[in-house]
């Protein structure tokens, strides 16, 4: 019932290639993804030997211009092609995202040479995932107080610092790392660290509750040498830089909890049709059909916004009110819509036998990564009141 198999049910008009590209992406992941997702959720397997045929989908570099090695797709595509992924597998959902954010930075603010040394290799699959080096551990949402260090030492930048929570951290080709090269967030810088780059480590991976395959590390650097033709655009320009990629990085996230709510709806419905209490099928009950009913608005409402926000993201170039709005809302029903699915399973939505069980711990990390539920409310609160002092 998903707008990405049945794109007109929503009555918004999408077009042939944006339906093509996110059915693509969901049949991938229903086909190559799922079947192994229980198993490397358990294991807390990265999903490595799946880069390369994602890379020939076109969908590691989805936001980089056809010219630099990319797809060139618009963010409504982006969504729908999120979405379809994280149907089979939310772990890989939030690979592609950090990797399609970092890819999206290096195709608009990297130099010729950092395109094609980094960007057409990676985007061609050569180089495995990216990686998107923001937080610290004594900073998520404060990213302007990080103290990762870049100390221009001759031809290099020396770093020194520590990173938090980054996706893909071990198995990356390549990091964006943002470190300190002066005083307040008009002294943060943007740079291209290599993998094996030397004075580069990477710590445990994170016992985590869900997305327990996407490869969650810390990053230290200790020493970290840099070439300076590595800065990402100019000295201290790299705050903004970050900042300018959050709103389809928000999109995307919106799409991987449409993609993960759809799958949990669609084993409840199932689930109810199925079972049988006091002599009928579950979906009889009035109050099966009315919690079905109530996730089904929740999330068509949910699709509406996400849409509306990657359109004014393609019209307009920003949209920082309605991006926040489509994460913040796509996030929270996401989670609703998934516990109501598990308490349709009753005791059974508990095992791990059902599918629902790891939907729902997948779920609940959405609502906290991407600028989590209170920051989103901030920046929604502080376009209202820009715009009520005008």
């Amino acid at each position: 019932m998903d707008p990405i198999t049945h794109p007109d049910r929503l009555g918004v008009p999408l077009t042939e290639e944006q339906i093509a590209i996110g059915q693509a992406a969901r049949q991938f992941a229903l086909d190559r993804l799922l079947p192994g997702a229980a198993q490397r959720d358990q294991a807390g397997a990265y999903p490595l030997e799946f880069l390369e045929e994602l890379a020939g989908l076109g969908l590691l570099a989805m936001k980089v211009h056809e010219d630099d090695g990319g797809s060139g797709v618009d963010n409504v595509a982006y969504l729908l092609a999120m979405a379809g992924i994280a149907e089979g597998c939310a772990s890989t959902a939030v690979i592609l995202a950090s990797s399609n954010l970092a890819s999206q930075i290096l195709g608009i603010h990297g130099s010729p040479a950092q395109k094609e040394t980094w960007l057409r290799p990676y985007a061609e699959g050569r180089l495995g995932p990216a990686s998107f080096a923001l937080s610290e551990p004594h900073c998520g949402s404060d990213a302007a107080a990080l103290r990762t260090t870049a100390r221009l030492d001759g031809d290099d930048y020396v770093l020194d610092g520590s990173k938090m929570w980054i996706t893909s951290g071990a198995h990356a080709g390549f990091h964006l790392v943002f470190a300190r090269t002066g005083p307040g967030s008009g002294g943060i810088s943007c740079f291209v660290v290599p993998g094996d780059a030397s004075g580069l480590s990477t710590g445990r991976e994170e016992d985590k509750m869900g997305q327990r395959a996407s490869g969650t590390v810390a990053l230290h650097l200790d020493k970290c040498r840099v070439p300076v033709d590595h800065r990402v655009g100019e000295e201290g320009r790299g705050y903004p830089i970050a900042l300018s990629a959050l709103g389809g990085g928000r999109v995307g996230i919106a799409g991987l909890c449409l993609g993960l709510a759809e799958a949990a709806f669609a084993e409840g419905l199932r689930y109810a049709a199925d079972r049988t209490a006091f002599g009928k099928p579950v979906l009889d009950f009035q109050n099966s059909r009315f919690v079905l009913a109530d996730a089904r608005t929740e999330l068509d409402a949910a699709w509406l916004m996400a849409i509306r926000a990657a359109t004014l993201l393609d019209r307009d170039g920003r949209a920082p009110m309605a991006s926040s709005m489509a994460k913040l809302y796509a996030s929270e029903v996401c989670d609703r819509v998934v516990d109501r699915m598990l308490q349709l399973h009753g005791g059974y939505g508990y095992s791990r036998e059902y599918r629902i069980e790891q939907l729902y711990r997948d779920a609940r990390v959405t609502r906290i990564y991407e600028g989590s539920s209170e920051i989103q409310r901030l920046l929604i609160g502080r376009e209202l009141a820009r715009h009520a002092a005008r």
